[in-house]
């Protein structure tokens, strides 16, 4: 068993008991997600549960990050609908596929380390709006149809009960850890509500209300669609699209899971897994999917930090789909839905209010409005493209003012400009205000040990310069570039042409006329 565990890089020490029950935890909460999510697709919901096994069962063993859920999502869901409505399920399971194979490349490509270019901000939104989404996904339970068909609020003792339900399942999640941790509280809680309800035979809905998840093991199945450049032109916009929003979600998640558990995921390889694991989705008649940051977080408040609890969590769904559908499908949506309310309670960054005060407005801004496409859009990926492009222009915003300039006049009447600041597009225009180049005289030196060329603006800014001096007949020299700035210039020879001069003193580099 030791060598099995060594041989999909299990390092740490495993508590088997507490895995077993966070992984039998999140199995009971997987089962509603993944029936709604394949509604909101437009699919069956064996599709959404052979789903959530398959990501589930690849992303434990060979995922970047122990203890994180991947399965069916709203975010994937979202993106394939239309495709679904229009094309039917042979082309979703192709787009899966398609979509797996752009994560995998993007691993292969080592373009996971992306994900830090996220801001804290964005991140912050980015949560707060996935909770938000997580509650509001709530309140459905609390509808029923009236006799018109129509969906309205439950009233009168149906709501009652409900309610109450779902507050016994909270108070004992908060209780119970300040009891005792030998079991996880959210299974706990379920387990009570659920003999509750069948004791005293109480009248509310359970999770077989919704769809049956009787099913066998996920048939192996080849999406019948034509293997032409149309077909191809069709699903690749669908397949780019749900890799990027299961790779943000993913890799937000792997970080968020990071911080909670003070270790550090492998997002590269979280990549290739979740990649791999939608291929396996496709062939396998799911929906595919990606990371669950909630489901990730029932697991890792239950204590489970290993991978085992993941492999529990699916096997035990594909059980349950197999052999105890009839039992599941009689557990009460109250204590599901009182899970998933105290998972967005924990979810939400309640210390992102309180340094409203304190934070920069700019990353206010950020936070808020990445909170608000999450929620309002239910874009994942579009709300944080958007948070680290307003995050990088508030960025070069502030980066472009710093830029000065110190000058001085040496008693051999060669003017000294000591540029501090980094030279790049933003900058620019402010580097060339600094120059008298009239007024200057015969010799001028620009200092840069305070400062570096960052792109091209910078090397054209520079080139510009020298022109506009060699014109007045006067002589440009550069000093103290830093390395990489002396390689910028001497592979811009087109542009501008240097000749670095080995000052055994100043490294200076001086331009050729």
């Amino acid at each position: 068993m030791k060598k099995i565990f060594n041989l999909f890089d299990f390092k740490q020490k495993v508590d088997y008991k507490t895995e077993v029950l966070a992984g039998l935890t999140v199995a009971l909460a997987l089962i509603p997600e993944a029936v709604a999510f394949a509604f909101i697709a437009g699919l069956s919901p064996l599709t959404g549960l052979y789903a959530a096994f398959v990501m589930g069962l690849v992303t434990s063993i060979f995922g970047g990050r122990p203890g994180m859920i991947s399965g069916a999502t709203g975010a994937v869901a979202v993106v394939i609908v239309a495709l679904s409505i229009s094309h039917g399920v042979e082309y979703v399971f192709a787009t899966v596929i398609l979509a797996g194979l752009l994560q995998v490349l993007a691993g292969v490509l080592r373009l996971g380390k992306l994900i830090r270019l996220v801001p804290h901000s964005v991140i912050f939104g980015f949560v707060n709006g996935l909770a938000i989404i997580i509650f509001m996904s709530q309140l459905d339970q609390f509808k029923t149809v009236n006799e018109a068909g129509e969906l309205v609020w439950m009233t009168g003792n149906s709501l009652y009960l409900l309610l109450g339900l779902v507050l016994l399942t909270m108070f004992i999640i908060w209780g119970l850890p300040k009891l005792t941790k030998m079991v996880p509280s959210s299974l706990v809680a379920i387990l009570v509500v659920f003999g509750i309800v069948v004791f005293l035979g109480l009248d509310t809905r359970t999770v077989g209300d919704i769809a049956s998840i009787n099913g066998g093991f996920p048939p192996f199945h080849i999406p019948m669609v034509p293997l032409t450049f149309e077909t191809l032109a069709l699903i690749f916009p669908y397949a780019a699209i749900m890799a990027g929003v299961g790779l943000i979600e993913s890799l937000l998640t792997l970080n968020i899971l990071d911080e909670i558990t003070e270790t550090r995921g492998r997002s590269n390889k979280e990549c290739v897994a979740q990649g791999t694991a939608n291929v396996l989705s496709g062939f396998f008649s799911g929906m595919g999917g990606c990371a669950m940051l909630g489901q990730s977080l029932i697991n890792v408040s239950s204590g489970a930090r290993a991978r085992l609890s993941g492999i529990v969590a699916a096997v035990s769904l594909l059980i349950f789909i197999m052999f105890g559908a009839d039992v599941i499908e009689l557990l009460p949506m109250a204590a599901l839905t009182g899970v998933m309310i105290m998972v967005a309670v924990g979810t939400f960054e309640w210390a992102s209010l309180r340094t409203f005060r304190r934070m920069p407005k700019s990353d206010v801004l950020v936070m808020v409005l990445v909170t608000l496409v999450t929620v309002l859009l239910h874009n994942l990926a579009l709300a944080v493209l958007i948070g680290v492009i307003i995050s990088a222009l508030v960025f070069a915003w502030d980066n472009a003012k710093m830029i000065r300039a110190r000058k001085s006049v040496d008693a051999e009447g060669v003017k000294h400009y000591e540029i501090y600041g980094p030279l790049f597009f933003g900058s620019v225009q402010a580097f060339n205000e600094k120059f008298d180049i009239l007024g200057d005289p015969e010799e001028v030196i620009i200092d840069f040990s305070e400062s570096r060329i960052v792109d091209m603006s910078g090397i054209e800014a520079v080139n510009k310069l020298t022109e506009r001096y060699h014109k007045q007949g006067k002589t440009l020299h550069l000093r103290h570039l830093s390395a990489d700035s002396r390689r910028l210039l001497s592979n811009a020879d087109a542009i501008i042409e240097v000749n670095i001069l080995e000052d055994p003193t100043y490294k200076v580099v001086v331009d050729r006329f």
